[in-house]
């Protein structure tokens, strides 16, 4: 058995794809197993990778034992390293940590480099071969892309990476007012969010979707949408995932370390250029700098980057 520790969010997961496929190329003749959060399991499953999942929450005890090889995608230990450690596998694959002996033969941790480049280079450096482009999911339906379906995210997990409602409302309109079907997405707790940045563009009400839908069906609509315009969320992963054009606004936190392939022109990175504290309680400065003209500018962008792609794959 492989075992492999991913315990975080979506955007988190999908970073990891690239090095997920490299094991499943590296061990074709172990049962994959993969522990993330059960919710986030539908996903997981769109990459083809993984035979199970166990669910991972945190740190707590993993009910698998015995694993011929441990993977920690998780991070940079030792907690986490201990976590896989508890499950007595032959062999551990993990950054070095000065506190756990079994990591020893690890590679350093670095902290300035892109999520998905640091597992790839943690694999590489046990042998193993990794593609960090790898990074496509299969979409979950066989619907066909929408080009006049946008989907507007203006949740994000803390209030630094929270763009203003009132600049959300006129992307929205803006997007609207060209004759496009615009969707506001975001869990049950961002509805009432969702439902001011609709009320504000003069959406209908059926265009808040947001604590409506469960992950499968956000990813599907993702994969169906000509555009998606989002901050630094799960939801801006998921549009590279599925090569959906996407506009995504980046604040204390620079595109370098989470953002979109900069090889891929249908996905646009906004940033001010300065960093802060993803954390913080209040919106972050940098953030703040990004204006409505800087997103609308973004999206046609997006979009004539897309079509151009199109054009250039043979009939």
């Amino acid at each position: 058995m492989l075992l492999i520790l991913r315990a975080l969010g979506l955007g988190d997961l999908l970073t990891g794809v690239p090095a997920l496929r490299a094991l499943a190329r590296a061990f074709p003749d172990h049962q994959r197993v993969l522990a993330t959060p059960s919710d986030l399991w539908p996903v997981a499953e769109l990459a083809d990778v993984v035979d199970a999942t166990v669910d991972a929450d945190g740190f707590g005890r993993l009910a698998v034992r015995h694993p011929a090889v441990a993977v920690n995608l998780h991070g940079r230990g030792p907690q986490s390293h201990r976590t896989l450690l508890a499950t007595e596998p032959d062999e551990l694959v993990a950054f070095a940590h000065p506190d756990v002996a079994g990591s020893a033969s690890g590679p350093a941790w670095t902290a300035d480099e892109h999520e998905v480049t640091r597992w790839c280079r943690l694999l590489l450096a046990h042998g193993i071969a990794a593609d960090a482009s790898d990074l496509s999911l299969r979409p979950p339906s066989d619907a066909p892309r929408d080009p006049g379906l946008v989907v507007v995210h203006p949740g994000a997990s803390s209030e630094a990476r929270r763009w203003p409602a009132d600049r959300w409302s006129d992307v929205a309109a803006a997007e609207a007012s060209s004759g496009r079907r615009v969707v506001v997405t975001g869990s049950a707790e961002e509805r009432a969010l969702a439902m001011r940045v609709a009320a504000a563009a003069s959406l209908p009400d059926d265009a808040v979707v947001a604590g409506r839908t469960g992950l499968s069906d956000l990813a599907d609509l993702v994969a169906r949408a000509g555009l998606v315009v989002c901050g630094d969320t799960g939801v801006g992963h998921l549009a590279t995932s599925f090569g959906t054009p996407s506009v995504v606004l980046f604040g204390p936190t620079s595109p370098e370390r989470w953002g979109p392939p900069p090889d891929r022109p249908q996905h646009v990175a906004i940033w001010a250029g300065e960093t802060g504290n993803p954390h913080a309680d209040t919106v972050d400065p940098g953030l703040l700098r990004i204006e409505v003209d800087d997103v609308v500018a973004a999206a046609l962008r997006a979009r004539v980057a897309a079509e151009r792609l199109e054009e250039a794959v043979p009939a």
